[in-house]
C-alpha cells in the first residue's frame, strides 16, 4: 500500500512531533480525519473517544495520542468481520454494482488474487445487455488467469449463463465461480427481479457463497446512495472498494462499512491486474496513521 495514496499519515505527521498535546492538537487532528473522508459524525465520535483516553491516562505525549488512534481506528474496522467465506465447491460470488464503478475490472483483478492462492476460477458473463461487457470481462478474465463461459447468443438469459457457469464449474472441479451480472436496466425493479432469478437459478445447483458490490470509492456518499437498490435487495454480503488511491480517502472504509453495515472485503488501489486486495485492519491502520 503506497504511502502516497493515503493523506491522512501526511496530516498527522506534523502533529505527533510536538512536544505536547493541546487544543491545536485535536483541531489539526478532527481536520486530517476530516480531510481523509471520515465525515464528520465518525470524526467527532473518534475525537471524542480519543479525548476521553488521553485523560483516563493523563498523558501530554503526542506519541500516546498516535499510539490511542491507531488502536482505537482498529477496534472501529475490527467490528466488522472481513473474512471471504469461500469455502463451498464450487464457492459461487455474485458481483454486483452499478455501471462505470469498476466491476469488470475487479473481476478479473479478483480472479487474479484468487489464482495467486493457487484457486482454479471460472467468470460467468451474465451481464448480457450489453454486448461489449462481455467482450471486456473476457479480456480482464484471460488477464487473470480465469476461465469464461459467455453467453451462446446475444441477448441470452443472464441466470440461463449463471446456470451454465456453475455447471462448467462442476463438471471440470473449478473451485471458484464469479458471476458478472448487469449494473442497470431500464426500471431499478427490473434490475432486482433479474438478480433474484439469478440467485434462485444459481441456489438450485449450490449455495451461493459472497454477494459482492462493487463501490467507487472516488464518489464517497454519493457511490453508496447510487448502491442503495442492491444494499437493500440484492442480499449483499461484502464490499469491495475500487479507485482508493489519489483523491481517494482511506477513511471512506469505514465511512461506508458503518453506514451500511456491511463489512468492506476487497481493496482495488490501482490499474493492474494484482492492485487487488484483501482488507486487513491492522495493515490498513498502519499504513493510513504511519
Amino acid at each position: 500500500m503506497a504511502e502516497r495514496s493515503w493523506s491522512l499519515g501526511r496530516a498527522l505527521r506534523g502533529m505527533f512531533v510536538k512536544p505536547v498535546i493541546d487544543e491545536e492538537t485535536w483541531d489539526d487532528l478532527e481536520s486530517a480525519l476530516l480531510t481523509a473522508d471520515f465525515g464528520p459524525d465518525i470524526t467527532e465520535r473518534l475525537v471524542d473517544e480519543l479525548r476521553e483516553k488521553v485523560e483516563r491516562f493523563r498523558t501530554t505525549d503526542p506519541k500516546d495520542l498516535q499510539r490511542m488512534l491507531k488502536e482505537t481506528l482498529e477496534e472501529h474496522f475490527a467490528a466488522f468481520d472481513t473474512t471471504l467465506r469461500l469455502t463451498e465447491r464450487p464457492a459461487v460470488v455474485l458481483v454486483v454494482g452499478v455501471n462505470g464503478v469498476g466491476k469488470t475490472t475487479t473481476i478479473g483483478k479478483f480472479a487474479n488474487f484468487l489464482r495467486r492462492y493457487g484457486r482454479q476460477v471460472v467468470v460467468g458473463a451474465a451481464d448480457t445487455f450489453r454486448a461489449a461487457a462481455v467482450d471486456q470481462l473476457a479480456t480482464w478474465a484471460e488477464r487473470g488467469g480465469a476461465a469464461i463461459v459467455r453467453p451462446q447468443h446475444e441477448g441470452q438469459d443472464p441466470a440461463s449463463v449463471a446456470y451454465q457457469t456453475v455447471e462448467f464449474a462442476q463438471t471440470t472441479g473449478t473451485e471458484i465461480v464469479l458471476i458478472d451480472t448487469a449494473g442497470r436496466l431500464h426500471t431499478k425493479g427490473g434490475l432486482m427481479d433479474e438478480l433474484g432469478k439469478i440467485r434462485r437459478v444459481v441456489e438450485k445447483q449450490a449455495p451461493i457463497s459472497e454477494v459482492l458490490l462493487v463501490l467507487d470509492a472516488t464518489t464517497g456518499q454519493n457511490g453508496v446512495m447510487q448502491a442503495q437498490a442492491f444494499l437493500e435487495h440484492a442480499g449483499v454480503t461484502g464490499l469491495v472498494l475500487t479507485k482508493l488511491d489519489g483523491s481517494a480517502k482511506g477513511g471512506f472504509v469505514l465511512a461506508v462499512q458503518e453506514r451500511t453495515g456491511i463489512p468492506v472485503k476487497l481493496l482495488g488501489q490501482g490499474e493492474g491486474i494484482a492492485d487487488l486486495t484483501g482488507f486487513t485492519p491492522h495493515v490498513f491502520v498502519e499504513a493510513l496513521v504511519g
